[in-house]
Order: structure tokens, then C-alpha cells, then sequence
């Protein structure tokens, strides 16, 4: 039988101080190590920019007879972009693949790099796109669509 009294025994199962600075300095080594500060860091990322490689930006105006679609692609090449139209939607694809090949006889190497990089956006309208009258054009960097309102057929009310 022990001579302590149940209050002693939980004042000696009792934290040192220098316990919880061990317990934090780990849980902050963990933060800083590599798998979760990488993972922190893009998390980060990914909140601070919406629009991965500094996006597509894109402005979209609204006239009596059309929607105009402007996008700033400095440096692409019309064969790269790509229009996807939904009933109510437009999607501008810019895709870019980059091959490199390399060979150094003497040494017998042979290597290939392969990339391909991806970015879209889609812009929703309020109204039913015709595909058959949308018109496309791209000159100098700069990609603008233009898109007719359809307009329905009034009817008059009878008294």
C-alpha cells in the first residue's frame, strides 16, 4: 500500500515547464520541414493567386446588339487556343506544348524533355449562345469574340 494520499500522487504526475517547450519545438520543427511546409506554401499559393500563371484575364462587354469577349495572350500562337461553346457558356483553352531533345553521340546519351502546360477560363452569359453566328478573330496578341444577341419573337397580348 502506498503512503501517499491521492493528492500527492496527481502533484507528481503534474507537466514540467520544459515539457510543453519540447512538445512545441517539435510541432514547430514540424511546420518546418520540408512535406509540410511545402504543403503550407501552396496552399498559400493557390489562395493568394485564383488563376495559376497569372490566369487569363479576360473582359466581357455587353452592347445592345452583342456580347464582346476580350483575352490579352501576348506570345501565343493562334494554332494554341481553343473555343468551346455550351449553351450558355464559352470556354478559351490556350494549350502549349514544348518538346527538347537532346543527343550526344560520343557519350551514347539520348534524352527527351516532354511539357505541356494548360489554361482555360469559362465565362457564363445570361442567354442561349447560337454557335452558327459567333465570330472569332486574334491579331496582335489580342483574342476577341463576339457574340450576336438573339433576339425572341414579341408577342402582343389580346384584351
Amino acid at each position: 500500500m502506498s503512503s501517499m494520499t491521492p493528492s500527492d500522487e496527481n502533484n507528481n504526475k503534474k507537466f514540467k515547464p520544459d515539457q510543453f517547450k519540447d512538445f512545441f519545438r517539435s510541432m514547430n520543427d514540424l511546420f518546418h520541414e520540408k512535406p509540410v511546409k511545402g504543403f503550407l506554401q501552396s496552399m498559400d499559393e493557390f489562395f493568394n493567386s485564383p488563376f495559376p500563371s497569372g490566369g487569363l484575364p479576360v473582359q466581357v462587354r455587353e452592347t445592345e446588339d452583342e456580347y464582346i469577349i476580350s483575352a490579352e495572350l501576348p506570345g501565343v500562337k493562334k494554332e494554341q487556343i481553343h473555343l468551346n461553346i455550351l449553351p450558355n457558356q464559352l470556354t478559351i483553352s490556350i494549350e502549349n506544348k514544348e518538346m527538347e531533345t537532346k543527343e550526344d553521340h560520343a557519350n551514347h546519351l539520348f534524352q527527351k524533355r516532354v511539357s505541356q502546360q494548360r489554361l482555360s477560363r469559362t465565362i457564363s452569359l445570361p442567354v442561349v449562345i447560337n454557335e452558327r453566328l459567333v465570330k472569332a478573330s486574334y491579331r496582335d496578341g489580342l483574342l476577341t469574340i463576339r457574340i450576336p444577341l438573339v433576339k425572341g419573337k414579341t408577342i402582343i397580348i389580346e384584351d
